[in-house]
């Protein structure tokens, strides 16, 4: 534990900026995460497929197929392109350059405007995407930070910080 402690305080700066199509992917990520989202969408898919079947057999009209089809590829469209692609563009945030610190008390973030550093507890859960750590301060506000900014072994350092300080979205 005391190595890991001297290790922690002794990790590096990273630096990065945001790639638009990685963030919009985590985005997604976040969206699709979302218990409401996901039940809608559960929801959303087995109406369709009722109603795939009862067209199929004849106990509805045409009109109801096409309106359970249009309602699905509506939500797909709002949540996998629509919602990703507002807040990217909403969100001057994306455009920052950034230094980050992970310490053992706090997470330091600065760029040219400022510094704001938040201790541990203030991060309610944690997840990982392909491409970003997924730090939550409630299940509507978080900040995404980039798995490439971290140089060879100190991603895995990383999420062993996250794991110890945070907890795992489930």
């Amino acid at each position: 534990m005391l190595l890991l402690i001297n290790y922690i305080c002794k990790m590096e700066s990273i630096f990065f900026t945001y790639n638009k199509g990685k963030v919009i992917q985590a985005l997604r990520y976040h969206f699709i995460s979302q218990r409401e989202i996901k039940i809608m969408m559960i929801l959303v898919n087995v109406f369709a497929i009722v109603s795939a079947g009862l067209y199929f057999f004849k106990k509805i009209d045409p009109l109801a197929f096409l309106v359970s089809s249009m309602l699905w590829f509506f939500l797909m469209f709002v949540f996998w392109f629509f919602l990703p692609f507002i807040i990217y563009k909403r969100a001057a945030t994306f455009k920052d350059r950034f230094r980050a610190h992970l310490n053992n008390t706090e997470f330091m973030l600065e760029n040219e405007r400022g510094s704001k550093a938040w201790p541990w507890s203030d991060f309610s859960t944690w997840m990982e995407s392909p491409h970003f750590f997924h730090l939550y301060f409630n299940p509507r506000s978080f900040f995404i930070l980039p798995k490439e900014a971290f140089q060879g072994e100190d991603e895995s350092k990383a999420r062993k910080i996250f794991s110890e300080k945070i907890n795992r979205k489930k």
